[in-house]
């Protein structure tokens, strides 16, 4: 359930705050039906998956009589729920002046979202059991495909950009995209692709390699890692940023744009840049030699990097928003390839990378992937990059920042210390740690707020919104079991923008 409507709110919640601000300033209308037709997207994949797991477990109740009725019931229930469901959408989506081919394309683009995302959940359980739930799983799964439908349909409306057919197959979205968020874009998914590519390479080259009559193991690794690190620099070099120019005019290479834009202003993005590395630099090895000599918690020596969040995050979303976006999108790009590295033991990272992984793994890190960091990192970032097109909210760009590096931390540490009464039986979670959680973020909006101003922020603060969302997220990381860094933020930030 969580998985299934995450995705949707979010995209209700930025429909509101896209609306209002083209109310304020008739401006944003063709953005504003964009969210739309990716509201749809968003709902025909959780309504797709929802019905593929109602399918499955009604045919394992047919093969297995031990399941109880109760499943019956409600995979009958759940059922109805959802024809009634995509009855409503179809009624809703078709009563809306497209025109009538318009309409019929992009209905089976959307519906081409459902069938991508079935296919791509399916995979991910199966290739990786034990890192996600099914809940995880889907948020995953839609925003994959959600992001690389957009990849493909921004790319699909430069393709038809001269075509006289162009509005009537694309309709007049009016797309727009800055050279960051294009950066981004290219780099995330070109990186997931990557191992794909990668595998199918190696496979290849293995079967040229296996009528050689060298077996030395140790150069056979060299080579691999050479193909490796060849076809990454060919991805990030030239494959992607290929892209990039195709679909926007960045007149030069998009590498040399960043290098551009980071020098562009030195005295503020240099220093900045000084400051992360050196945070960094000293709170990993510190963080290092705590796990290898401490008998501290793993759950609570990760709340540092929390804090950490918090320190490098909060100075730059206030004074370089703009730096720090593509920062995000840097720091994703690091955390994609060390994973690969991992994974593929590529020689000669591959097992230093594990070895210092494992100092903060716990039991939620225990199959192939490592993924909390991400969540993590995505949790911070994903707040930011959604309220890049604009907001009337001055917290939400905050949202992963707060309810992450301050709300969790809290409620973990005081929890830990000084819970005594537990949420429920089964649980760990604790009352105190719940409402230390709750408090300190309220402390710290309320501290934020007159930060914000006193740059030149000018508002209106809606507190009704604020304490629901503060709540509302401090509650779902008390009685969720799955990982809380994925959905928290979204919902803070949904309710938020309300």
């Amino acid at each position: 359930m969580l998985g299934a409507v995450t995705l949707p709110g979010l995209m209700v919640s930025r429909l509101i705050q896209v609306s209002r601000l083209v109310s304020s300033h008739e401006d944003g209308v063709g953005e504003l039906e964009y969210l739309i037709f990716q509201y749809w997207a968003a709902s025909t994949i959780c309504f797709s998956v929802l019905l593929f797991v109602c399918f499955i477990l009604r045919y394992h109740h047919n093969r297995d009589n031990s399941i109880c009725s109760l499943f019956h019931r409600d995979t009958k229930f759940g059922i109805v729920c959802m024809a009634l469901f995509i009855g409503i959408c179809c009624i809703s989506y078709f009563g809306k002046p497209y025109g009538g081919q318009s309409a019929t394309l992009m209905f089976l683009w959307v519906l081409c979202h459902g069938i991508a995302a079935v296919y791509l959940i399916q995979n991910i359980l199966r290739t990786f059991p034990a890192c996600v739930s099914v809940g995880e799983g889907l948020l995953v799964t839609a925003g994959i495909v959600i992001y690389f439908g957009d990849m493909l349909f921004y790319t699909a409306s430069k393709i038809l950009e001269y075509s006289a057919s162009s509005k009537l197959v694309l309709g007049d979205f009016g797309i727009k995209r800055d050279e960051i968020r294009i950066i981004i874009q290219g780099m995330s998914l070109g990186l997931l692709l990557f191992p794909v590519f990668y595998k199918n390479v190696v496979k290849i080259w293995q079967c040229f390699a296996c009528s050689s009559s060298s077996r030395d193991m140790s150069n056979h690794e060299i080579r691999e890692s050479f193909v490796f690190y060849a076809l990454l620099s060919f991805m990030l070099a030239v494959a992607v940023p290929s892209w990039m120019l195709f679909v926007h005019d960045f007149h030069m290479h998009p590498l040399l744009w960043v290098c551009n834009f980071v020098v562009s202003e030195p005295l503020k993005r240099l220093p900045l840049c000084v400051y992360w590395v050196a945070v960094i630099y000293v709170s990993v090895i510190w963080f290092y030699n705590i796990s290898k000599n401490s008998t501290i918690e793993r759950i609570l020596l990760r709340k540092y990097y929390h804090l950490m969040a918090v320190s490098i995050f909060v100075p730059a979303l206030i004074f370089q928003p703009k730096f720090l976006d593509l920062a995000f999108g840097a720091a994703l790009a690091v955390f994609l390839v060390l994973e690969i590295i991992r994974v593929w033991r590529i020689w000669p990272l591959g097992h230093l990378v594990q070895q210092f992984m494992n100092a903060f793994t716990d039991h939620r890190d225990s199959d192939l992937l490592i993924v909390s960091h991400f969540s993590l990192l995505l949790g911070c970032a994903l707040p930011i990059w959604l309220s890049s097109g604009g907001t009337d909210r001055p917290l939400a760009p905050f949202a992963g920042i707060l309810s992450l590096g301050i709300g969790d931390t809290m409620a973990s540490m005081v929890g830990h210390k000084y819970g005594v009464i537990r949420l429920s039986k089964t649980g760990k979670k604790t009352i105190e740690g719940t409402a230390a959680g709750i408090t300190s973020v309220l402390a710290a909006c309320s501290a934020l707020l007159p930060l914000l101003a006193a740059t030149g922020y000018i508002f209106t603060m809606h507190w009704f919104s604020l304490i629901l969302a503060v709540t509302t997220s401090g509650l779902l990381e008390a009685y969720t079991a799955q990982l809380d860094n994925a959905f928290i933020p979204l919902v803070f930030y949904s309710l938020l923008c309300l």
